[in-house]
């Protein structure tokens, strides 16, 4: 089996289940390639003669994977994003695809090698992730690489995201969902920061906490908003 089936096979798989009356299903991607086939050694034969159903852009239709991953390690930005995983954190999927969406350098897994892919939406296969066994193992990464190690959480001590000058070379860590951050990486991080909330819950979703601060680095760094 190929990879493109594969990748078509497992986004139909993440598909959830409804009970309601179901609707026509919109296709996804293109079809085969009409007219004469491009040059190049960035193009899939195979895609162009069968069609392309992949979660991609339209820029990178038809292109080989590798050619895809190729393309973005040109333009990776430099923050990175790590999350805890001591329990099998079910966010982590979701964080991945943000993180692609972002063009992250780098995920970091902490904790659990295994992590539960459904919410990657097949987005791991362009995105480099790492693994490190323990909280020593990646803080020693991080120092170095020369990264400033950034906690994501509510803690006495936290600054406001929103207000906070985050540097351009950093990693946003996250604790996994109900344990929150560790103390450890409370305790190494060079500032923790909070994500400023006006209802009546204490916390918000790890995944949704991990797209706010990583928009909030691209707005600073890409878009170049000054925080006041």
């Amino acid at each position: 089996m190929n990879e493109k089936n594969t990748e078509a096979e497992a986004l139909a798989k993440v598909a959830e289940p409804s009970s309601e009356v179901s609707e026509p299903e919109r296709e996804v991607g293109v079809g085969p390639w009409e007219g004469p086939w491009p040059e190049g050694d960035h193009w899939d034969p195979e895609l162009l003669r069968e069609g392309d159903r992949r979660n991609v852009v339209d820029k990178y239709r038809y292109w080989r994977m590798e050619a895809i991953i190729a393309d973005l390690d040109q333009h990776r930005h430099e923050f990175h994003v790590a999350i805890e995983n001591w329990q099998h954190d079910l966010n982590i999927g979701t964080v991945v695809r943000t993180a692609n969406a972002f063009l992250a350098r780098e995920v970091h897994i902490i904790g659990r090698r295994r992590w539960n892919r459904r919410g990657a939406m097949v987005t791991d296969r362009y995105q480099h992730v790492r693994h490190h066994p323990t909280i020593e193992d990646f803080l020693a990464w991080a120092d170095s690489q020369g990264v400033a190690v950034i906690g994501i959480d509510i803690f006495p001590d936290s600054q406001q995201l929103e207000t906070y000058d985050l540097p351009k070379k950093c990693v946003l860590v996250f604790g996994q969902e109900g344990p929150g951050l560790s103390p450890q990486i409370h305790e190494a991080a060079v500032a923790t920061l909070s994500i400023e909330q006006f209802g009546s819950t204490r916390s918000m979703n790890a995944a949704s906490a991990a797209a706010v601060a990583m928009h909030a680095w691209i707005r600073r760094h890409v878009f170049g908003q000054k925080v006041s």
